[in-house]
């Protein structure tokens, strides 16, 4: 019985170690992005944020999807979604592809928070900066 414990213990080990691994390997989700769309720009005082803030219609699938998950679930963009996207039922990516087809009328404010999660902020499911 503990030679199995042991056994399941280092299989969990391993798997996990593995998932690290690939999670590493991966990077941020929009390393690549702001690597290809930015780079000439030397980060630090919000460079980088504004950078991206120009290319928020250009941005890798995996990227659009961390910066929509903000502007869907942000209070910086609760006002954007109820003028912008009203009546439209949430879930299925309905809101998602409605900010992504407005985002020419998104407020500054919902830009900069979109901006800041691309340029490795963490501010999903937290709205305020």
């Amino acid at each position: 019985m503990a030679r199995v414990r042991s056994g399941l213990v280092i299989i969990a080990a391993l798997l996990l170690s593995a998932s690290v691994a690939a999670a590493q390997q991966a990077g941020p989700p929009c390393a690549g992005d702001i690597k290809k769309l930015c780079a000439g720009i030397q980060p630090g005082e919000g460079r980088l944020k504004a950078c991206i803030k120009s290319y928020l219609t250009e941005l890798s699938q995996t990227c659009e999807d961390r910066v929509l998950t903000v502007a869907v679930t942000g209070k910086l963009c609760k006002s954007d979604l109820a003028k912008l996207c009203a009546g439209i039922p949430s879930g299925n990516g309905g809101v998602r592809a409605c900010v992504k087809s407005h985002m020419a009328e998104v407020s500054d404010p919902c830009k900069d928070a979109m901006s800041e999660t691309a340029a490795g902020k963490k501010l999903l499911g937290r709205g305020a900066l």
